[in-house]
């Protein structure tokens, strides 16, 4: 499969790894405006979309568009270019690496990394939560449009 944009995302690109086929995974694409659909074509012929449902975001910030999806775990055997596994906290809508969490609680709590950390997810309210060079980025979002499979 060919899945490719145009453009490049200079975000730290999650890489694939064995661990990624154990459950669920969450994906993040970057594609740009006049892609859109026809990367939601690719998608659902190349997966199987988890909840039958793919969320195109707006980031007004960077001018940028986002599709986030569901895989189902057993047809993970590559990911789409500019795309990156995040994980979401429904209550607020955010979505965040496992870098840009740690990077979160490091900036939050003088610099110490602890995993009891909380954190009050209502001030990332429909936000990304992304590293881009080992630094945190906060991209706030708005749905675009809701794609029924």
């Amino acid at each position: 499969m060919e899945l490719t944009t145009t453009t490049f995302v200079p975000y730290d690109i999650y890489s694939h790894t064995e661990d990624m086929a154990l459950t669920n995974k969450l994906f993040c694409s970057f594609v740009e405006e006049q892609q859109i659909d026809g990367f939601i074509e690719d998608i659902k012929n190349y997966y199987t979309i988890a909840y039958n449902k793919i969320f195109v975001l707006y980031i007004k910030s960077n001018n940028e568009y986002v599709c986030t999806y569901n895989i189902m775990e057993t047809e993970i055997d590559e990911i789409p270019y500019n795309t990156i596994l995040v994980h979401r906290k429904k209550e607020s809508n955010t979505l965040y690496t496992i870098n840009a969490l740690n990077e979160l609680i490091k900036k939050l709590n003088d610099g110490v990394v602890d995993i009891n950390y909380r954190i009050n997810w209502q001030h990332y309210k429909n936000t990304i939560l992304l590293t881009q060079h080992d630094e945190l980025k906060q991209l706030r979002t708005k749905i675009y449009k809701i794609v029924e499979l």
